[in-house]
């Protein structure tokens, strides 16, 4: 008797790799979230292209060169010669998302362009990670004589007073000012490889919500589920997006799950009232 199999598809794939924290791969885990909207795309060359960039690096560094010195020689290779940079044209295309994309074109988004920064920077021994401020994504490296924080977006290295300036019309909307002020060290803590997936994947959401693309939506909402199945909030998005899609035996199956661990009262009102409405339709 034969067995019907099915091929893996490009969500477990994707399950794969964010499967377990200890050694998730971000580059390779960042590359596959393109595979929605490319799915020949050959994550693998993604990989091999990334590593002949980090091979032309390290050929240029002494064996015994300084932290400063390599972080100087990596800045002027991938911001200068190479001409990585932010896409101000067209920040909300998704290619900017996209590494593949971004190797072609040397254009990006912060986050898009810190996963490949990280990627040669760790390669050649820089201590340096990804951080999560509120807006812009940063990178981060420690130095012998303290940190250098980065705007991928432009290469620019950033004081302590240019992180305040940045930070405070978040701090305003958050009412955090006076005695609820919290110090900017506390927004500069390191990134796990999850989080930075997990922006990566919301950055891309909030474009296909604003642009009403159910269908691109739901694909990305699917992988933010998979990396966090404890995001309620986002199995309440994907159901939503079902219904536009005029999924409605998947939506209720999400709206469900979360009115069983919802706790916020005006978004369970508001999802109750949509789950009549779809059960009378």
């Amino acid at each position: 008797m034969k067995w019907a199999t099915r091929a893996p598809s490009a969500l477990d794939y994707f399950a794969t790799l964010v499967g377990q924290d200890e050694g998730l791969p971000l580059l390779e885990a960042v590359a596959a979230v393109a595979l929605d909207d490319y799915p020949e795309l050959d994550v693998q060359s993604v990989l091999d292209g990334v590593d002949r960039l980090l091979e032309r690096l390290r050929r240029r560094l002494p064996a015994d060169a300084a932290p400063l010195h390599r972080l100087r020689l990596l800045n002027h290779f991938f911001f200068r010669e190479l001409g990585f940079g932010g896409n101000v044209n067209d920040y909300y295309d998704p290619d900017n998302s996209y590494l593949h994309a971004v190797l072609r074109t040397r254009r990006g988004i912060p986050i898009s362009l810190a996963v490949l920064w990280l990627e040669l920077a760790q390669g050649i021994g820089l201590r340096a990670v990804g951080v999560n401020f509120p807006g812009h994504f940063l990178v981060k490296v420690q130095l012998a004589r303290g940190q250098v924080i980065i705007d991928p977006f432009t290469g620019q290295s950033l004081s302590r007073e240019d992180l305040i300036e940045r930070l405070e019309p978040y701090k305003r909307r958050q009412g955090l000012v006076d005695e609820f002020d919290i110090p900017v060290e506390l927004f500069l803590q390191p990134a796990a490889p999850r989080e930075i997936v997990a922006r990566v994947l919301r950055n891309l959401k909030e474009i296909h919500r604003a642009q009403r693309d159910w269908a691109r939506l739901v694909a990305v909402l699917d992988r933010l589920i998979v990396l966090q199945p404890d995001a309620w909030d986002e199995v309440r998005e994907r159901g939503l997006a079902l219904a536009e899609l005029g999924q409605t035996a998947r939506a209720l199956a999400d709206l469900e799950a979360y009115l069983a661990h919802a706790d916020d009262p005006l978004q369970v009102q508001a999802v109750q009232q949509r789950v009549r409405a779809l059960r009378a339709a």
